[in-house]
C-alpha cells in the first residue's frame, strides 16, 4: 500500500512553505479568513505569493470559509491555488458551479466528524468532489469551529467514511508524531492533514516536530 499523502496546513510564509516541501510535504494548506482557528493569512497578497512560490507537483490548498460559490470563485481568482478546500457546507450554488467556473481546480470538502449524521453528509458530498477531509471542528456553534482545533474525533466514524465514500480521504484533527500510527491503524486514510502538531507554541512551523511527523509516517506499515 502506498504511503499516505501529507498535507501541512497553516503555512504562513514562503519560508515555511519551502521548509515543508523540503521535508516531503505533498500539499500545503493556506488558511484564509475564518470565524476562529489558527493559521489565518491574508488572501490579497500572501496566499497568492506562497502558491506561486510552491513548486509542482506539490499541491496548494486554499482553505475558505465562504459558502457562496460566486464569492469562492472570486477569492480563487485572487489566490490561484491548485485546490480549494471548502471548510463549511455551501449555502448558495453547487460544487458543479465551482467546477464549471474553475476547470482543473480540485475540490476538497471538509466534513466535521461529530456523529452518524457526519457520515451521511460525507457520503452525500463525495460524488461531487475530488476528495474529502475529515476534521474535528463544529459548525453548529455560535462561533463556528471550522478547523485548527488540535482535537481528535471519533475515528471509527472516519473509518466508515473511508470505506464507503469511494473517494480519497484526508484525516485531520489533533494529529502528531506520537499518534499518527494509531490514526493509520484506525482509519487507513488516503492522506493526513496536520497543523498544530508541527507548530511551536508561538505559532511557527517547527522543523523538529515536522521531521518527527514525517519519520513517523514513513514508518507506517
Amino acid at each position: 500500500m502506498p504511503r499516505p499523502r501529507i498535507k501541512i496546513c497553516c503555512i504562513q510564509s514562503v519560508a515555511e512553505a519551502r521548509l515543508a516541501v523540503a521535508h516531503g510535504a505533498d500539499a500545503l494548506g493556506l488558511v484564509s479568513a475564518m470565524p476562529s482557528g489558527a493559521g489565518i493569512i491574508p488572501d490579497e497578497r500572501l496566499i497568492p505569493e506562497i502558491a506561486a512560490a510552491t513548486p509542482p507537483p506539490v499541491a496548494t490548498f486554499l482553505l475558505t470559509s465562504l459558502t457562496d460559490t460566486n464569492a469562492i470563485i472570486a477569492q480563487h481568482h485572487r489566490c490561484r491555488t491548485s485546490t480549494i478546500q471548502l471548510v463549511d457546507a455551501l449555502t448558495r450554488g453547487t460544487h458543479a458551479d465551482l467546477r464549471a467556473a474553475l476547470p482543473g481546480i480540485r475540490l476538497v470538502q471538509v466534513i466535521h466528524v461529530l456523529d452518524d449524521a457526519s457520515v451521511a453528509e460525507a457520503l452525500a458530498a463525495a460524488p461531487h468532489v475530488d476528495a474529502l477531509l475529515l476534521d474535528s471542528g463544529n459548525p453548529k456553534l455560535a462561533v463556528k469551529q471550522l478547523g485548527g482545533t488540535g482535537r481528535t474525533h471519533n475515528w471509527s466514524l472516519s473509518r466508515r467514511i473511508v470505506q464507503e465514500s469511494g473517494k480519497p480521504v484526508f484525516l485531520a484533527g489533533g494529529l502528531r508524531a506520537e499518534n499518527v500510527a494509531a490514526a493509520w491503524d484506525a482509519v487507513r486514510p488516503w492522506g493526513f492533514d496536520i497543523c498544530s502538531g508541527v507548530r511551536t507554541p508561538d505559532d511557527h512551523l517547527d522543523e523538529t516536530r515536522l521531521a518527527a511527523f514525517m519519520a513517523a509516517v514513513a514508518a507506517l506499515r
